[in-house]
């Protein structure tokens, strides 16, 4: 039984503790985990694409690490410079930054630190590793977030280039070269790109409007957006079916992607002809799915 003494001693350790899980929280929040799991999902598919992951485990590991650094750099870094938009904005209003439970400062240096580390690591694993996760790193946080996202909905674009560096860098890691396969695949991802950000800028338009952020349902309506998200989902099919392909994906795991993207251009194509509210949310959320499927079905592969 704990004496008095031994209660107060144990106090300001439990308050201690408490303060670290809610600061660790916080920080959890501004790396955005659900897109950077995603991310790298993809960069872990590019990699076992051509590497057996249970003879290159440490590899694949040091890869893993690297690349959520890097990515979860960038995105605190996309929080710190858009801190003014997503307080303007009723979805984003609360994150840490712009409701002031973390300081800008703070995040850069948290930003900072996971970016720097994480290229280094690159670097040294592999010097054309290196420089692919840092052009991911320079188009995510210069040319898409400081340049562009606020002049021109053709941001999501060039925010699409650096989605598919981490596939890329995964592909390259394993290969040693930027081959035909590691292009393919970061293609697709830039081309699943329209399909996620521009469904989710229907959805969120008077946000988007309120904070003075062009997009292309601002810019060139509705109609015109969803045929650029259909178009661009059936390239996005096409490019990680060729890729599939080339990597030489089992026939029962080449049909299951087939059905993937099929339900893909089928919820792509109902958006056209009968839009609504609930099918661009469902697209939304099935876009996420079929990506993160469809490099799931890349890792059981190499299992």
């Amino acid at each position: 039984m704990a004496t008095s003494a031994q209660t107060h001693k144990l106090a300001p350790q439990s308050v201690v503790f408490r303060v670290m899980k809610t600061k660790l929280r916080l920080y959890w929040k501004l790396i955005k985990s659900l897109q950077t799991g995603l991310l790298l999902a993809t960069g872990m598919a590019g990699f076992v694409s051509f590497a057996c992951p249970v003879t290159n485990f440490s590899t694949l590991a040091a890869l893993a690490g690297s690349l959520f650094l890097a990515i979860s750099g960038s995105t605190v870094l996309n929080m710190v410079y858009d801190r003014d938009i997503d307080a303007r904005m009723g979805r984003t209003t609360g994150r840490p930054i712009p409701s002031g439970q973390i300081s800008p400062r703070t995040g850069l240096i948290l930003g900072l630190g996971l970016s720097i580390t994480g290229v280094a690591w690159g670097l040294l694993m592999q010097p054309l590793y290196g420089l692919v996760v840092f052009a991911g790193l320079f188009f995510d946080v210069v040319v898409y977030t400081m340049w562009l996202k606020r002049r021109t909905p053709w941001s999501i674009i060039w925010g699409g280039i650096s989605g598919g560096m981490p596939v890329l860098a995964g592909r390259v890691l394993a290969v040693g070269e930027v081959d035909a396969v590691g292009l393919l695949l970061a293609l697709g991802v830039l081309c699943w790109i329209p399909t996620h950000i521009m469904t989710f800028n229907m959805r969120y338009y008077d946000d988007y409007k309120r904070a003075g952020v062009p997009t292309f349902p601002s810019e060139y309506g509705y109609g015109v957006t969803r045929l650029i998200i259909a178009l661009a989902s059936v390239l996005a099919a096409g490019s990680f079916g060729y890729a599939a392909f080339l990597i030489g994906l089992d026939w029962g795991y080449l049909r299951l992607l087939s059905v993937l993207s099929v339900g893909m251009f089928f919820l792509a194509g109902v958006s056209l002809i009968k839009p609504s509210e609930k099918v661009n949310f469902g697209l939304f959320k099935y876009a996420s799915l079929y990506m993160l499927n469809t490099m799931l079905l890349i890792l059981l592969q190499a299992i």
